[in-house]
Formats: C-alpha cells, sequence, structure tokens
C-alpha cells in the first residue's frame, strides 16, 4: 500500500470519527456514530497495518489476533452496569501503551543516534524517520516524548484508582496523603525539572524518574476525589488519554493519531467542562483532584422513612394523572430497564402523561441512563434532561424514583457541609408525592445520607427495582 493511499485512508477515517462524534450527540442518531467509529478504526488498522515499512509481520498479526479475542470476550462478559469501570479501565490502557511508546522512541533514537551514515542509510520506517531529522527536530521530539509518557503515566494509574473506585474495589471516599496538593506540585515541578534535563541531553534516567513521579500523580489525583463525582473524573480521564495518543501521534508522526488524540482530548474536556456545570463544580478544581469531600458536619435530619407496599403504589398510579420516573443506577444494578419500560407503556395506555427526568451525571458513567432507556425501547421524545423538566415537578402527581440517591438529594441545597452542597439536583421533593424504589435504607455510592428519604410526602418501596416493579405491573389499570 502506497504512501498517498494510507494517506487518504487516514483521511476518510478522520471523517468518519468526527461523524461519529458528531452523531452521539443525539440518541437517535447515535446507533449509526457507532458504525461510522467502527468503519473509520477499521479503515486506521488496515492502513496502517498494510502501510509502507511495516514489518514484523508475525507479532503485529498475533497482536491483532490476542486484541480482537480479548475484545470480544469482554464485550460479551461486561454488563451494562460495568461500563463505567470497563471504560476507566481502557483509559488505563491508552496510558500505558503511551508510555511504552515513549520509552521505545528514547531507546531507538539512542540506537540511531549510535550508527554511521551507511547504517543510517539502510533504515526503514520509524528509524529511517528518525535519522533524517534534524538536531532542531529531534529537540522537538524529546519533547513530545516527554509529555506523553508524562500525560500517559498520569493517565494510566489515574484510570486504575478510577476504575477500582468504581468496581467498589478502592474506597470511594476523597482521600488525600498529608500534604495534599502540595504533594502533586512538588510532583509537577520535579517533572518540569527533569523535561529540562533531559532535553540537555541528561539520559534515560530522567524519563524513567518522571514516569515514577507522574504515576503518583495520577494516583494521588484520582484518591482525592470523591464517588458521587466519578462520572465528572471518567470524562477527564478520556481527555487526558486523548492528549497522551495526540503527543505520541507527533513522536511517531502520524497525523491520523495526532488528529484522533486531539478529537478525544478536546471532547472529553468539552464533555468534563460540560458535566462540572451541570455539578456546579470549577473546572480547575476537577483537573487539580480538589473536590468530592466534606467541608464540616452534616445537617442533621428530621422524620423516619415511611415504607409502602406494590397496591399503595399501583393506586397512587392509577389516580395519576401525570407521572416523572427519574431513574438511577440501582436500575441498572437490577436490570429493571426492561419492566419500567412496560410500566411506562402501560401509564401510557391509560391516558397517563410519563416523562423521564435524567440528570447529566446519573449512573457512573455520562449518558448512562440514556443507553439503558433506549435499549428498553423508550420513545425518546419522553426522555428529557434535568434542565428540560426541573420547573415541572410542582405540578407533578408522582415521581418514582429508581435506585438514584445523589441527583435527588435535597441536601445539595439545604445543607452547605454535604459534599455535594451545590451541584443542581432533581427537584422530585416538589411534587405531590414521591415513590421511592430503593433495596435497603443504606445511603447511596457516595455515602451520602439523603434527606428525601424522610419527607412527609415520600414512600419508601422496598425492595429490588425488578422485582418491585413486576409485582406493579398486574396491578396498573
Amino acid at each position: 500500500m502506497t504512501i498517498g493511499i494510507v494517506s487518504a485512508a487516514y483521511v476518510a477515517a478522520a471523517v468518519l470519527f468526527i461523524l461519529s462524534l458528531g452523531g452521539l450527540s443525539g440518541q437517535e442518531s447515535a446507533k449509526r456514530a457507532v458504525w461510522y467509529g467502527i468503519t473509520g478504526m477499521g479503515l486506521a488498522i488496515v492502513a496502517t497495518v498494510f502501510g509502507p515499512d511495516v514489518g514484523n509481520w508475525f507479532i503485529v498479526l498475533l497482536m491483532l489476533a490476542g486484541g480482537a479475542v480479548l475484545g470480544y470476550f469482554v464485550a460479551n462478559r461486561v454488563q451494562m452496569t460495568e461500563m463505567p469501570q470497563l471504560v476507566a479501565a481502557l483509559h488505563s490502557f491508552v496510558g500505558l501503551a503511551a508510555v511504552f511508546i515513549g520509552f521505545n522512541a528514547h531507546i531507538e533514537e539512542a540506537h540511531v543516534a549510535s550508527l554511521d551514515e551507511t547504517a543510517r542509510s539502510l533504515l526503514t520506517g520509524f528509524s529511517a524517520l528518525l535519522a533524517h531529522k534534524t538536531p532542531v527536530e529531534l529537540a522537538i521530539m524529546k519533547v513530545e516524548v516527554f509529555l506523553g509518557v508524562f500525560i500517559g503515566a498520569v493517565t494510566f494509574t489515574g484510570s486504575v484508582v478510577a476504575f477500582g473506585k468504581l468496581a467498589g474495589k478502592v474506597d470511594g471516599k476523597a482521600k488525600k496523603l498529608p500534604g495534599g496538593h502540595v504533594l502533586n506540585a512538588s510532583a509537577a515541578i520535579l517533572s518540569l525539572v527533569l523535561l529540562l534535563m533531559y532535553c540537555n541531553g541528561a539520559g534515560a534516567w530522567t524519563l524513567v524518574l518522571m514516569t515514577l513521579a507522574a504515576f503518583f500523580i495520577g494516583y494521588h489525583l484520582i484518591m482525592g476525589i470523591g464517588g458521587a463525582d466519578m462520572p465528572v473524573v471518567v470524562s477527564m480521564l478520556n481527555s487526558y488519554s486523548g492528549w497522551a495518543a495526540a503527543a505520541i501521534g507527533f513522536t511517531l508522526g502520524n497525523d491520523l493519531l495526532i488528529v484522533t488524540g486531539a478529537l478525544v482530548g478536546s471532547s472529553g474536556a468539552i464533555l468534563s467542562y460540560i458535566m462540572c456545570k451541570a455539578m456546579n463544580r470549577s473546572f480547575v478544581s476537577v483537573i487539580l483532584g480538589g473536590f468530592g469531600g466534606t467541608t464540616g458536619p452534616a445537617m442533621e435530619i428530621d422524620g423516619e422513612q415511611v415504607a409502602i407496599d406494590a397496591e399503595g403504589v399501583a393506586s397512587a398510579l392509577n389516580d395519576a394523572d401525570s407521572v416523572i420516573i427519574v431513574p438511577g443506577y440501582g436500575m441498572a444494578v437490577a436490570q429493571a430497564q426492561s419492566a419500567v419500560s412496560e410500566l411506562t407503556r402501560k401509564l401510557r395506555a391509560d391516558g397517563k402523561t410519563v416523562r423521564f427526568a435524567i440528570h447529566p451525571v446519573a449512573g457512573r458513567l455520562p449518558g448512562h441512563m440514556n443507553v439503558l432507556l433506549a435499549e428498553a425501547k423508550v420513545p425518546y421524545d419522553i426522555v428529557l434532561e434535568m434542565d428540560e423538566i426541573n420547573d415541572d415537578f410542582p405540578n407533578t402527581d408522582v415521581v418514582i424514583v429508581i435506585g438514584s440517591n445523589d441527583i435527588v438529594n435535597p441536601a445539595a441545597q439545604d445543607d452547605p457541609n454535604s459534599p455535594i452542597a451545590g451541584m443542581p439536583v432533581l427537584e422530585v421533593w416538589k411534587s405531590k408525592l414521591v415513590i421511592v424504589s430503593k433495596r435497603g435504607q443504606g445511603t447511596g455510592y457516595s455515602g451520602i445520607e439523603n434527606p428525601l428519604f424522610y419527607k412527609d410526602n415520600t414512600r419508601m418501596f422496598y425492595g429490588d427495582a425488578k422485582k418491585s416493579i413486576n409485582e406493579l405491573l398486574p396491578l396498573i389499570k
């Protein structure tokens, strides 16, 4: 395959990636957008593997086959409830790949520098590219390598910690070592000093030491973020992985990797910014890992939780004219989306107005609830974002909260010491009746108590969400 064909394939792949990102902004176009992305990536792989100066065919084909088998296995095994931690894990692979490629570029550059002119003329591929670089270009490449390894290392350990928190293997509470931001700042300053030394020929030890410092920064940044804010963290790590890929793209001279990395990095950063606004968080504080902790004693809660059975819920729904359903991670865990869809169908068939309220950070991944509802064939036009529906709660007869905690927590508005203080939430308590479908009386993922459960107009519908709703279905008119 000639360089011209490869370049044309890269352009086509880049266009497909852009179309994919654009299509993911809407539920109706998302399925088509995914196929754009799949086609673009397939085209990019073929063009790269069969491009000029590519060798080691056995290793390349072995890795492609191994990755394909592993990807197929993981895709079939992972449930929708596990998607957030899977995404975090995949980000860690991107980061680690950037680290390995950066070190390989350093080793190859040192090898090429040791060859004479005759030997250099026989080089192919990346080695030939290095052999023809001027001293200025090599100096620039050192900066690219350093930045790629630094961002990749931060992404790797940060993603591993995020995976642990999302999977429940690491405590979801915000934790920092003594010294907090001073340690992060010290590691960043050390990395900057090492960059200057590396560019002045100090040797590979500076790259190794910087990698260790970056590993620490990634670990400490994400450990300092509370569980309630993990959806933002996943988006932020997505951005980091993109910039790491772009930096390595410059190192390798691969235009498609540069474009793709920039697309991923910028889209992840924009999504993080949008989510920060939705949670009333500072974008800078997210990047620095300085949010998600408590600032004082939590507000005391008066009252008690009042339970309701399926007959009581059915009676309330049969008498209601307007219903809003608020899904959360608990619905995903119980795999109750199909039962919720059937409940919606029956209520709408009876002439009732039924809509869904989606908080920007519902679940543990942006768009998590939208995907589940689309999978269950819930009509797109009744699934509304928080800003579109929040003003309608006072005029709603019944709100059903399914497995949500933080996104419907009035403490965000009433308790300045709450870890989610200031975060915009769905104001479900303003409706006439709130029914909360919940497994038990425990707190949610972030460990924050919810005063909503103790309000006079709230009833607790205890039990597994799927089982509870299935019990409810025959009682609906």
